[in-house]
């Protein structure tokens, strides 16, 4: 498996057009160094939460939507390298970004569940988690048997990684975004699907099965806590790639 920086971000709706734009040109320099994988998505069914949400995040403000994201590097060398090349890039122009930079948070995370053939996607499920470090292997085993209910019901790919290199941010971080407690690690996940109209009905398939099947898998973390929404994938021809 390879090494995932995953990254949620505050767009200005108002400038959307110009975040696409700046995001499909940015992804020939990252792949030229070595990035495997670069995906943007924008916000569309992003709820607000009672305890936590990705709007509080971010500190999104009003005329803000969410981004969610994710570069797949080989490993955290070649992460390492890649983004010392990016920055010294004359190709990679970070001024006048569409999103504030001060407010993103991002980590590094190591894919410990990737179930599905994968494929193109054109919507993703984003998910922030905490979980409690001793829950490691029982996390993993929770995944690998909740997968095949989004699989089953058109998902193409499933994804769940482990929080290794997460910092802590001046303003915002993942940390806070979840309210991960010393004894927690974060994670970040992700289900693909082809497209908005197959997740509604998808989602609406899982539920209805979970609701009746009872709670066998029950989740081994705060799902109070958890951070979850639907984002539309920015069309960037070939780039997805396997994580």
């Amino acid at each position: 498996m390879s090494y995932i920086v995953g990254c949620v971000f505050p767009i200005d709706a108002a400038r959307q057009d110009h975040f696409i734009e700046q995001a499909r040109k940015a992804v020939p320099a990252m792949r030229r160094h070595g990035a495997l994988a670069v995906v943007d998505a924008i916000g569309d069914d992003v709820p607000p939460g009672k305890v936590t949400d990705f709007y509080r995040s971010v500190a999104a403000r009003e005329g803000e939507s969410i981004g969610f994201g994710w570069i797949a590097w080989p490993d955290a060398a070649a992460r390492a390298e890649g983004e010392a090349a990016m920055m010294a890039d004359p190709g990679m122009d970070m001024s006048d970004m569409a999103f504030d930079g001060q407010r993103m948070i991002f980590g590094g995370f190591e894919p410990v569940v990737e179930e599905g053939p994968g494929g193109d996607f054109g919507y993703v499920d984003g998910f922030v988690l905490a979980v409690p470090t001793a829950n490691r292997d029982i996390f993993i085993r929770h995944c690998r048997q909740a997968a095949p209910l989004f699989l089953d019901n058109g998902a193409t790919r499933h994804v769940e990684c482990w929080g290794v290199d997460v910092p802590q941010g001046k303003v915002t971080d993942f940390q806070r975004a979840v309210q991960a407690r010393p004894d927690e690690t974060v994670c970040f996940s992700w289900i693909e699907w082809p497209d908005k109209a197959t997740r509604d009905a998808g989602l609406k398939q899982v539920f209805q099965q979970m609701e009746s099947g009872g709670d066998d898998n029950p989740m081994p973390f705060d799902g109070q806590r958890m951070i979850y929404g639907g984002f539309a994938v920015v069309p960037q021809g070939n780039s997805h790639g396997d994580a």
